[in-house]
């Protein structure tokens, strides 16, 4: 997992390895457990990042990311 800051900006990256294809559960993972909460308020704008990796193929086989409003 890594978070990245760059001037007004919050990455929040979460990486995840699963069996063939993409699953979806890494943006849910930074979702449900609200990693980007403390980060609201000091940062105008918070992008989590989930991408997977597949353990069969050693590959990137899915990436999504969302854009959190911070006020």
């Amino acid at each position: 997992d890594l978070t990245v800051f760059y001037q007004d900006r919050a990455y929040i990256v979460e990486f995840k390895v699963v069996e063939k294809d993409s699953e979806g559960k890494a943006l849910n993972q930074i979702k449900e457990k609200k990693y980007y909460e403390k980060y609201i308020g000091s940062y105008k704008e918070i992008y989590l990042v989930g991408i997977e990796f597949s353990k069969e193929k050693r590959n990137i086989v899915y990436f999504e990311y969302e854009k959190v409003e911070s006020l």
